[in-house]
């Protein structure tokens, strides 16, 4: 008979086990600590929308749109499309729910993300974002509080040598106006632009700015700067901005190339991006922005509600995890052994007990009754409470001085008469 064939994972997906797995974790619990620090409120949206909500909220031209997108069509003949990111899901929810009378409300959440793209280093096809939002708030300390948040959650992971990267898009007329010189300025060398940038000259202008294509690069530096077409009230915004930054305490460089392409978007962009030759740098290689957003005060309406502001940011779990690095499962507060069968029972009401009064508590109770205690030392755990028969037990502390084993050792002294 044929061996059957063992199905192997999907090109562009993981699974995470062992350090990496708890790496993953306290990314995670991190950014759950901080939100709430921040009095962010959860959320969570379904997998997949309708994909006219992607469509119209990220731009049909996009790349994303055009070529990265899952969607399918469902049963009832409606196309449906696996999320690629957090915050068009989080306006149509805001819409359609009635959470505009909670405005502003600030918004966090977490989870699972597809794109069809190229795997690579710290990019897969499902990848997971950490996401924080801020809709109904047109004020700049929506902003600052942001990235207050932002700055804190990668303080908290632990990683160092990574800068805040900030911008202005302006408001419309400030936008409109540059975007109308940068269109005269590359028109006049449209030839010697790369493909993508000819294509990108009439729809999407500003992300030639950010283009990698060294044919770009020479035109991008004599570009026009968006500081020559900030309207008063534009430039005071991203002052205000600034100044609260630099309260809270957060370093910032101007990153004056640093754009959104689409409409949509306005004033504040930014990106947190690893120094230059930072160990961050060197372990993300070239896919340096760790995270990234920015101020969509059109985004809203274009997916037919009144003209909302909003601003919010998002960063990649995986990537955080691979700067934060591996980490072990922490070791057990204590080690609960049955020494022989007569005493599982009791065994199991005293790790219930642990855990009741919040210990992390395992059990040993298979395997040779003589080499169960053996067993238990040769795990990683503050204390253990061997039993034998009779319900005797002792605590050993086999990791020098700690406090924990000194709290286990209370606790068992107090629960032990009482199984």
């Amino acid at each position: 008979m044929a061996k059957t064939k063992t199905p192997q994972a999907i090109r562009g997906t993981q699974d995470i086990f062992g350090a990496e797995a708890e790496s993953f974790a306290f990314v995670v619990e991190t950014f759950e600590r901080v939100r709430k620090l921040y009095r962010f409120r959860r959320a969570e949206m379904p997998v997949f929308e309708k994909t006219e909500v992607f469509a119209r909220s990220i731009g049909e031209t996009t790349d994303i749109v055009s070529k990265e997108m899952y969607s399918f069509e469902d049963r009832g003949g409606e196309s449906l499309t696996l999320r690629p990111e957090f915050t068009a899901g989080i306006a149509r929810a805001y819409l359609t729910n009635g959470w505009q009378q909670h405005a502003p409300v600030k918004l966090a959440t977490h989870g699972p993300l597809f794109r069809y793209e190229r795997p690579q280093k710290g990019r897969y096809r499902q990848f997971h974002q950490i996401d924080a939002e801020i809709i109904g708030a047109a004020e700049p300390q929506a902003d600052v509080e942001l990235l207050a948040m932002a700055d804190q959650v990668i303080r908290e992971l632990g990683i160092e040598g990574v800068t805040l990267h900030l911008n202005t898009l302006g408001d419309g007329d400030s936008r409109e106006a540059w975007r109308a010189a940068l269109v005269e300025h590359f028109r006049s060398v449209k030839d010697e632009l790369s493909e993508e940038s000819q294509e990108r000259l009439e729809k999407n202008p500003l992300r030639i700015l950010d283009s990698k294509d060294r044919r770009d690069q020479r035109f991008v530096a004599d570009a026009p700067k968006i500081d020559d077409f900030l309207t008063d009230e534009a430039r005071g915004f991203f002052d205000a901005v600034t100044s609260g930054l630099d309260a809270a305490g957060v370093k910032w460089v101007r990153a004056e190339s640093l754009v959104r392409g689409l409409d949509y978007y306005r004033h504040t962009a930014f990106e947190f991006i690893p120094d230059e030759g930072s160990a961050a740098a060197d372990a993300l290689g070239s896919q340096s922005t760790i995270l990234g957003g920015g101020r969509y005060d059109g985004l809203i309406e274009s997916l037919g509600g009144s003209p909302t502001p909003a601003v919010g940011w998002a960063a990649g779990i995986e990537r955080l995890a691979m700067l934060v690095g591996e980490k072990e499962a922490n070791a057990a507060d204590v080690m609960v052994v049955a020494e022989s069968d007569d005493v599982i029972p009791t065994a199991i009401r005293a790790l219930a007990r642990f855990r009741e009064l919040g210990f992390s508590a395992d059990l040993i109770a298979s395997g040779s009754p003589k080499k169960r205690f053996d067993k238990a030392v040769k795990t990683p755990a503050s204390a253990i409470v061997s039993l034998r028969d009779g319900a005797e037990g002792t605590t050993s502390n086999f990791r020098g001085e700690n406090p924990r084993a000194t709290e286990v050792q209370a606790a068992w002294d107090a629960m032990r008469h009482q199984l």
